[in-house]
């Protein structure tokens, strides 16, 4: 996994390393908040990931982030997953992922 990972920074420095926000929008009612988390349920049911990533990052719901996040796991689009992971204060399944970029950025830094 440390070569996929090191080509996935290799390939994607400009879509990994954004500054994203932890803050779902504020002023959202509890009903706008179900309403949207509702349509995003059915969004990722549908395999419609990106859209249903949008939505939970507007709400904040934790849970939404983090099923979005283990599907990229599972396409193996670690940095994807790490940043829904982040967003959704999990640090269970974000631990994991840093330690292995941690060691592939050790890789690529002993080969330079």
């Amino acid at each position: 996994m440390t070569e996929d990972l090191k080509k996935q920074i290799d390939d994607n420095q400009d879509e990994y390393f954004i500054k994203v926000t932890d803050k779902p929008v504020q002023g959202l009612s509890d009903p706008q908040k179900v309403a949207l988390n509702r349509k995003a349920n059915t969004l990722f049911n549908e395999g419609k990931l990106e859209m249903a990533e949008r939505i939970f990052i507007t709400t904040g719901y934790s849970d939404g982030l983090t099923r979005v996040g283990d599907k990229y796991a599972e396409k193996k689009l670690y940095f994807k997953a790490l940043k829904l992971y982040l967003l959704a204060h999990n640090k269970r399944k974000s631990e994991p992922i840093i330690e292995k970029i941690s060691q592939a950025m050790s890789v690529i830094l002993k080969e330079n």
